[in-house]
């Protein structure tokens, strides 16, 4: 079985959850309402409303992009450690 590249995979994890927030970061500055409306579907019905605040500063925004992309770089190189570690361990 061919070994995954942790580099390859924690950059592509990295671009592809940056992408997704800068999405979801425009869609909150265009409506949050609807924005705090979909993350109470996910949070299974949990009201967030009351949480949330109704405008996010560029700077905060700019320091939650850079957080995710770090999360996700160590999300996906962990992956492919962990998936190549038990891939040569099931054949």
């Amino acid at each position: 079985m061919e070994k995954l590249k942790p580099k390859v995979v924690a950059i592509s994890l990295a671009s592809v959850s940056g992408i997704l927030y800068v999405i979801c970061a425009l869609l909150f500055a265009i409506n949050p309402t609807l924005i705090l409306t979909l993350f109470k579907d996910i949070f299974h019905g949990l009201d967030i409303t009351q949480l949330a605040q109704t405008s996010i500063s560029l700077s905060n925004t700019l320091i939650g992009l850079a957080e995710i992309i770090i999360y996700s770089l160590i999300a996906g190189w962990l992956f492919v450690v962990i998936y190549n570690a038990v891939s040569s361990k099931i054949r």
